[in-house]
C-alpha cells in the first residue's frame, strides 16, 4: 500500500460478495481493500484498529443493518466516506441512505467501472448519485416524488418488506428480535402511514415499486 492509495473497508456478511467486490476493485490502480468485516460489530472493530478512506457497506446484515452501521460510522469516523452497496434497488433505500450521510448508493449489479468511479469520488469528498436518483431527488425537492414508504422509519421499513414478502408476524419477530406484540404495533403504524388496510395492499405496493 502506498500513501496515495485509497484504502477501503468491505462490510458484508457474505464472504463471496466481499470476494467479488475485492476482485472488482483490484482491477483499478490506486485502490486497496485493506479491511473486511461480516457485521457492524466487526466493522467498528476494524475502524478502531486502522484508518480507511472509504467503507462499502451492505444493507442487510445480521444484528445491526447497514443503515444503523452508517449512522455509527458517520458519528465515529466523520472523515471516512461510506458507500452503500445493496441488492435492493435505489427506490427503497437510496434517499434514506443519503439523508443519513452516505456518499452514495450502488446496487450489487453495478458494473466495475461504476463501482471504481464511486469509490474514487467518495474518497475525494464527493457523492455518487445515479441520473435516476438525481431525478428522484429533484422531484422530492419539488414536493412530488416521495413514495409512501419514505414516511416509514428504518425499522418500520424492515417490517414492511418482510410483511410484503409474506413472512408471518411471529417469524418477523424472530428475524428482527422483536416480540410479536411489537411487530403487530409496527404493522398498525405502517398501514396507517401508508393509508392501507391489509397485507395484500402492502405486497402490491412493494411489487409495483420493485421492493421484493
Amino acid at each position: 500500500m502506498t500513501d496515495d492509495e485509497i484504502t477501503v473497508l468491505l462490510v458484508d456478511d457474505h464472504a463471496i460478495a466481499r470476494n467479488g467486490v475485492r476482485l472488482m476493485l483490484g482491477t483499478a490502480s490506486g485502490i486497496a481493500v485493506t479491511g473486511e468485516a461480516g457485521n457492524a460489530q466487526e466493522a467498528m472493530q476494524r475502524v478502531a484498529e486502522q484508518q480507511f478512506d472509504v467503507a462499502l457497506v451492505d444493507i442487510t446484515m445480521p444484528g445491526k443493518n447497514g443503515l444503523e452501521l452508517l449512522k455509527m460510522l458517520r458519528a465515529g469516523c466523520p472523515r471516512m466516506a461510506v458507500l452503500i452497496l445493496s441488492t435492493y434497488s435505489e427506490e427503497i433505500y437510496a434517499v434514506r441512505a443519503l439523508k443519513l450521510g452516505a456518499a452514495g448508493y450502488l446496487t450489487k449489479d453495478a458494473p466495475t467501472a461504476t463501482l471504481v468511479e464511486a469509490v474514487r469520488k467518495a474518497a475525494a469528498g464527493g457523492k455518487h448519485v445515479s441520473p435516476a436518483l438525481v431525478e428522484k431527488l429533484a422531484m422530492m425537492v419539488g414536493g412530488g416524488g416521495a413514495g409512501d414508504h419514505e414516511a416509514l422509519s428504518d425499522r418500520e421499513l424492515e417490517v414492511f418488506k418482510l410483511i410484503a414478502a409474506g413472512e408471518a408476524l411471529v417469524r418477523i419477530g424472530e428475524l428482527l428480535h422483536l416480540s410479536p406484540n411489537t411487530v403487530t404495533t409496527y404493522r398498525t403504524r405502517i398501514l396507517d402511514k401508508m393509508g392501507m388496510a391489509s397485507n395484500a395492499e402492502l405486497t402490491r405496493y412493494a411489487l409495483e415499486h420493485g421492493m421484493i
